[in-house]
């Protein structure tokens, strides 16, 4: 999967949660929940929905590397190989 493709993926399944994301407004470099505003258990549903949509297993252990937009989107590219 092409990066493009899986940012757009990743930012369609935020978008499930947070509707009001703009993509443009998103920095890859800053933790995301605070960046959208989202709580612990947004941040579950999140993660769950990105397994959903990309069958890629998220570990609960894993869950603190995944903090920046950058992270979740170097994880899954590395799920994805």
């Amino acid at each position: 999967m092409e990066e493009q493709e899986l940012r757009a993926v990743v930012i369609a399944t935020l978008k499930t949660i947070a509707p009001e994301v703009e993509d443009g407004d998103l920095r890859a470099d800053r933790p995301l929940r605070n960046q959208v505003d989202l709580d612990s258990m947004d941040w579950l549903n999140f993660l769950i929905g990105l397994h959903e949509k990309l069958k890629v297993d998220i570990p609960e252990a894993d869950y603190a590397k995944l903090v920046t937009l950058g992270d979740v989107l170097d994880y899954l590219k590395k799920k994805l190989k």
